[in-house]
């Protein structure tokens, strides 16, 4: 493959450029969600107004009657940002598959390092309906739900480029990978509820899309129920882990979720209790992508799968001590 040969001749990327990259689609996979919500409670979100052009006949924004520039430019930096997503996500198949070159087995990492690149276009698929869906509260339901499995592969694949390839070695009790499944599950549980609370909220978007017709109050009574079951079962593993030798890094993740959770719950029994105001709503969203990152980072933490091959430097330098 020609392609191959020409990322074979590029240098072998040390372990820091590795959980560089990898860090960077972390950070990048969550801050556009983060930005995104920025556009919604500015009411940016039909600045512009077209996909994949910013207004009919432009790409970039241009002067026009019916529409504030100021809009316009807030949801066309949104989508620039995407373009930096993109970048990332094409440094991180690059990267895992110059580590895979020198060692053929990590399949496993080049296959993580593929869903950076899918989730984006998809996002950008789901991006352009919202669009033409005139923001349609569902539609951009789906936009940020479609973004959350891409936060949580971003640190599986910065777990995968410090981790072997050997098979999954739990270091929890049988019941506690239940309990983690669990975990997982209800966190989506509570994002997803999340998203109807936003779409029956005032900050939609834009002054003209459709909300959510359904009782605010109660949506958000189920968002927080969902929370405190979230919580509840992040108990219950913890109990669990209390029954084994768990290792005192898993320890501090456990603890993580815990105080990111809480905090989470904190800012948006705030946010309700204010009105919703704009700052806090990207402080909520943040507050999620945290949620996400160090629930994943515990899912991680909870299994072993031995040490990364070394680079073949470092390889050299151990047959010449030899």
């Amino acid at each position: 493959m020609p392609f191959q040969s020409l990322v074979a001749r590029l240098p072998y990327p040390s372990f820091a450029v590795q959980r560089a990259v990898a860090i960077a689609a972390v950070i990048a996979q969550a801050g556009i969600g983060v930005t995104g919500s920025v556009v919604r409670v500015t009411g940016s979100g039909l600045g512009c107004p077209t996909w994949p052009q910013c207004v009919e006949g432009s790409i970039v924004p241009v002067a026009h009657p019916e529409l504030d520039m100021l809009t316009q430019w807030i949801e066309f930096s949104n989508r620039l940002l995407t373009g930096v997503v993109i970048l990332v996500a094409a440094l991180c198949v690059i990267t895992a598959w110059r580590v895979q070159i020198e060692h053929p087995s990590r399949r496993r990492l080049v296959k993580l390092a593929w869903t950076m690149p899918a989730g984006v276009m998809l996002q950008a698929v789901v991006g352009g309906i919202t669009v033409l869906a005139k923001l349609e509260w569902w539609t951009v339901a789906l936009h940020f739900l479609a973004s959350t499995p891409l936060v949580w592969l971003a640190v599986l694949l910065l777990r995968a480029f410090k981790e072997g390839d050997e098979p999954a070695r739990w270091l929890i009790p049988d019941a506690g990978r239940k309990t983690l499944i669990a975990l997982a599950v209800s966190m989506w549980a509570v994002l997803a509820a999340g998203t109807t609370v936003t779409g029956a909220g005032p900050h939609g978007g834009d002054p003209g899309t459709h909300r959510l017709q359904a009782p605010i109050e109660t949506l958000t009574q189920i968002h927080g129920g969902l929370l405190v079951v979230y919580l509840i079962v992040l108990a219950v593993f913890g109990l669990q882990l209390m029954r084994g030798e768990t290792p005192k890094q898993l320890w501090k993740r456990y603890t993580i979720v815990w105080v990111v959770a809480v905090l989470q719950g904190v800012v948006g029994s705030v946010q309700y209790a204010l009105g919703v105001p704009e700052a806090l709503v990207s402080f909520h969203v943040l507050g999620s992508a945290l949620v996400i990152i160090s629930t994943a980072a515990l899912w991680c933490g909870s299994r072993d799968r031995g040490s990364a091959p070394v680079s073949p430097a470092a390889d050299r330098e151990l047959a010449t001590s030899n």
